[in-house]
Parts: C-alpha cells; structure tokens; sequence
C-alpha cells in the first residue's frame, strides 16, 4: 500500500546516530526520550542552537525578523509537553498505514481514518482555552500584538467602515511566534492524538487562525477545494496530519470544512488559481481538475470540536452566509524524521517562484527556495528534531 511504503523511505532518510535511545542507568517511559547527539531536545530552542541547525537563506530570514523585534531572542521558550500515549514508530503491516501503533485510538478509530483519512474529536479543547485564543487574535487585529513573519490577510475594502478590528482581519497565518496562539501546538490533549499519525518527535510546521467573514455575495473568502500537500515540500505524506480546532459552532451556514472522504490514497493532483469570478486570495489554491461527483461530507462542528485529517485528503470550505463569524485554530504537525524534497520539476514548483517572489518583495531575499521557508517556520514541540 502507498502509505506503508512511504513509511519504509522515511526510515531510510533518517540518520542514525539522531535515533532515539535511552541512557544506560536511566529508566524512561515511552513518553519521555532524551535527546541524542546532534538534535534538539523537547520545546523550542535557544536562537543559536536554532540558527544553527537551519541553512543559511532560513537562517538569514530569522535574523531579519528577530532584528526587527528583539522581543523574540529574549522570549521565553514556550512548554512543551511529553503525552501519555504509547507508540510504535512502524505501521501494522497489511492492514493500517495512515496511523501507528498506539493506545489512544480505538480500532474502529484506526480504520476509519484509514478509509476517510480524517477523525473527529468532540470536545477535545475547553472553551477557556479557545477564550484565551480569541483574546490573543482581537489584540492582534487592534495591532496590540506585533508579529514578524505572521501573514495577516484582511479584506482592504472593509478597513475604512472598522478600522482596526476583528471584522476586517480574515486570517492569521504562521504564528508561531506568539507565544500565546502558538500554546495550541502543545496543549497535551492534541499531542496525544498527533503522536498516533506522526510518531513521537513531532514538528509544528504550519499554524493559521482563520476568521471567515460574513461573505454571502463575492465569495471572497471561499477556499476552493485543494489538497495541503501540495504547499509541503517534505515527505512522507502518512507522517503529516493537521489538527483543526473549531473556536465556535462551524455548519453549512457559516462555511464549515467539506471533505471528500477517501481521497487521502490519492496522488497529489495539480493546483492552480480558480477560474471564477470575482476575487481570489493569494496563496488560495485549488484543484485544477476538479470531480464535481465525488461524494462530500460538511464536517458540522461544535465549540472545541477537533478534527485530525491527511495532507492529501480533498477539502475546502464554504462561504459564510451568516452576519457572524466562524473561527478556527489549526495546525500541521509532522514527524521530524520527515525528509525535505527538491520540487523542481513537480506540480509544485509554481508555488515555490510564487512563495519567493512574496519573500523577495517583503524582505529582499534572493536564492530563497521552498523548503527554507518551511525550515524557517518549523519548531519542535515534542521529542527530538532529527530531519526537519
């Protein structure tokens, strides 16, 4: 099965003397490892152990911000947090390749997600917590909060009616830099699920906060239907999931997550902007061959609802018909022992020119390619960091 081998060319990329292993005298739980030489321990580094380990245009890029807010070289590192769960860094052979061996999922669980390629948690955030984020985004919105290297997308149009505020802000996007959103990434109720599809050494890769605006007439904030992966330039698939947390109720009316259903055992299908009318946002990708036939699914959730799915697995979402908002937090975790691919000459090789020339205008940055801007955004919330 694809997923199975994928899992079998991880392991060949994976550096040995980076392996876990325990010292001798010592007794450890599965859930907590020691670090081996030439890795980083459990949550985030100091800034040069970091720039260290980072090729020199990442590198180059965390410099430019940190000198343009020397709050981050002084932050404090945020906790990281060991889970409970015990696992196996190698599949059942034969029967489950989008999960590891562990005593968190049911088995029905396991294989549900191995035939849909996303799982449902209900409740699995408190509502004091998702308070706590949305807080943190309305002093982003006001600018009580500054963020180097955050992506703020807003709708322009709406600025002169509100001005600073929660109803022109549409997305917060690589926030790992706040120390308050960037909590959700090792809140222990979610690592302990992310530890089932990534293994134990778990990297934030990706975070967004997004806050669908009421939209009944352009459709200016719906996301068309695409695939994750095609904006990853690591590998392999089956070690990637995203966790994705409703901050209030999401249904059809307000633009909840579509999903097809199955579509994770899929290769990673060409993206490209929408042809339709009106505006389309930037970055906002979406399959160029789309099958209007294939089954969907509206992932109707409620306040801490959280939903794990497959960076291959079709989705998008709807536009917000209601005068509310829909908010959510997620993030892309992936096991460290993830390797980085050259996307030269692959679907994704657009989104790299695309990707570079945003970085070139914003920091005059040349010779930046898609896999440092990954590497810049990427921190270690649990185990070790091996590969990326």
């Amino acid at each position: 099965m694809r997923g199975c081998s994928e899992h079998a060319r991880l392991l060949a990329h994976v550096r040995p003397r980076q392996r876990l292993r325990r010292p001798a005298g010592r007794c450890c739980s599965p859930a907590v490892r020691t670090a081996g030489p030439g890795t980083e321990r459990s949550g985030r580094p100091g800034v040069m152990e970091q720039l260290g380990k980072r090729p020199g245009p990442a590198a180059r890029l965390d410099i430019i911000l940190r000198h343009l807010s020397p709050r981050l070289a002084a932050a404090p590192a945020p906790a990281s947090f060991p889970t409970s769960a015990q696992v196996s860094a190698v599949p059942q052979p034969g029967r489950f390749c989008y999960t590891l061996d562990n005593d968190v999922l049911t088995t029905e669980q396991r294989q549900f997600y191995e035939d849909n390629g996303y799982l449902l948690i209900k409740k699995l955030v408190s509502d004091e917590d998702i308070e706590r984020f949305r807080k943190e985004f309305v002093r982003i919105c006001k600018k009580e909060v500054h963020l180097p290297g955050a992506m703020i997308m807003k709708d322009e149009s709406l600025r002169s009616q509100y001005g600073q505020s929660e109803k022109v802000v549409n997305k917060v996007q690589d926030f790992q830099e706040d120390e308050e959103l960037f909590r959700y990434c090792t809140l222990p109720e979610i690592l302990r699920y992310v530890e089932c599809f990534t293994g134990p050494n778990i990297m934030a890769m990706h975070t967004m906060l997004i806050n669908k605006l009421p939209d009944s007439d352009k459709q200016t904030f719906l996301h068309p239907m695409h695939q994750d992966l095609h904006y990853f330039p690591f590998r392999p698939a089956a070690r990637i999931v995203c966790s994705w947390t409703a901050m209030e109720r999401a249904d059809q009316d307000n633009g909840c997550l579509v999903v097809q259903p199955g579509t994770h055992k899929e290769p990673l299908k060409p993206h490209g902007y929408p042809k339709w009318e009106g505006k389309t946002n930037k970055l906002f990708h979406g399959l160029l061959d789309e099958d209007e036939q294939s089954p969907r699914v509206h992932l109707v959730m409620e306040k801490g609802d959280t939903v794990f799915f497959h960076p291959l697995l079709i989705h998008g979402s709807g536009i917000n018909k209601t005068s509310g908002f829909r908010k959510s937090i997620s993030c892309h975790f992936a096991s460290s022992e993830c390797y980085y691919i050259d996307v030269k000459n692959t679907t994704q090789e657009h989104l790299e020119k695309e990707m570079a020339e945003m970085v070139h205008k914003k920091y005059n940055m040349a010779s930046m390619e898609l896999r440092d801007m990954w590497n810049f955004r990427a921190r270690l919330v649990q185990g070790e960091r091996i590969n990326l």
